[in-house]
């Protein structure tokens, strides 16, 4: 009896054992829906022999509530913008990366390293970038007079415009006519830009953020502001769009790679990263999604066409014009959320 015991202790153990190690040749990604190709997580699932388990969100609202409710989620690799990764390392929801597990960090262009929004990225992977500028179709008469933000509101514009349905994004291009950073939090600047916002409604047709690149190459609306990544993708349907990077500057938006401070394989988190750090994964991905990846390494293995487009690549001078969007604070959030609501209530 005592023998059979013995044998059923140690088949517990080991059946126990084997659950442990199975539940550790996990991965839980949490990211961005439309980025990371299949074919590049059943190529790290091959060459690792971990599993991935794959989960996407629409929104950084959605991923950092879903984080911040359940802190315990087992989430180990997540994909926060710019300004998420800002608010979330202050508030202590991220690892500090140990950049010595990461032997293809080097690979990262030193242009998008050392941000306001995560100094030193001691909390981020940058892995894929965009810009935010105007579109032009080919039914605008005065494509050649558009060069800033300003001119969006010109009478000839009335009804005509596509604006992305985005609050910070929509507030920084006011403020960018009226001087100010992206990033304002002073309330009087905030509130001169929603007035600023309030004179532009006639010309407003519509705000959208998803289904943009089918009205891209249909073009049902023929200018407005747009990702230059879906201007580049619709452009290869439509050659006649055209894409402008406004004078007064423009938003730069950093979607990156972040380890939670809970993630429960961490080991599998960091294996990850790296592999996407891989030249030949960064330019497959980048080829896959079409954005601009911030890895220098894979763009110089792009094909020239793409490295030299100035839509997905713009100069370095044009490139020094943008400005990274960091966090701002809860009561500046909260009233530019509200100018919002009212400014789309009114339109």
């Amino acid at each position: 009896m005592k023998r059979l015991l013995a044998i059923f202790t140690l088949s517990c153990l080991f059946f126990s054992s084997c659950l442990h190690a199975a539940d550790d040749n996990v991965l839980n990604l949490y990211t961005w829906s439309g980025v990371i190709p299949d074919f590049i997580i059943q190529q790290f699932e091959k060459e690792t022999g971990i599993k991935v388990n794959f989960s996407t969100y629409d929104s950084n609202e959605t991923m950092y509530a879903k984080i911040k409710a359940t802190p315990e989620a087992g989430y180990d690799v997540i994909e926060p913008s710019s300004y998420y990764i800002d608010r979330m390392r202050r508030q202590g929801m991220l690892e500090k990366i140990d950049k010595s597990r990461l032997s293809h960090f080097k690979n990262e262009d030193p242009e998008f390293l050392n941000q306001s929004y995560d100094p030193h990225n001691h909390f981020s992977v940058p892995f894929i970038w965009g810009v935010t500028g105007i579109f032009l179709g080919t039914n605008d008469l005065a494509k050649n007079s558009i060069t800033r933000w300003a001119n969006l509101w010109e009478k000839k514009y009335e009804n005509r415009l596509m604006l992305l349905d985005d609050s910070r994004e929509v507030f920084a291009i006011a403020l960018l006519a009226l001087g100010y950073s992206i990033n304002d939090s002073n309330p009087e600047h905030i509130k001169q830009a929603y007035l600023k916002l309030k004179e532009l409604s006639p010309n407003i047709k519509v705000f959208k953020s998803d289904g943009v690149i089918t009205i891209l190459i249909d073009e049902d609306i023929d200018v407005g502001m747009a990702w230059n990544g879906d201007l580049y993708k619709a452009k290869k349907e439509n050659s006649k769009l055209d894409f402008i990077y406004p004078k007064e500057g423009f938003v730069i938006w950093v979607d990156s790679f972040a380890i939670p401070v809970n993630a429960p394989h961490r080991d599998n988190a960091y294996t990850f990263l790296n592999f996407m750090l891989r030249a030949d994964i960064a330019k497959a991905v980048s080829l896959s999604n079409d954005y601009p990846t911030p890895n220098l390494a894979a763009k110089k293995l792009l094909p020239k066409e793409i490295r030299d487009n100035p839509i997905v690549y713009p100069a370095h001078a044009i490139l020094r014009r943008g400005q990274f969007q960091t966090d701002i604070s809860d009561e500046a959030l909260d009233l530019y959320e509200r100018y919002w609501e009212k400014l789309k209530m009114e339109g």
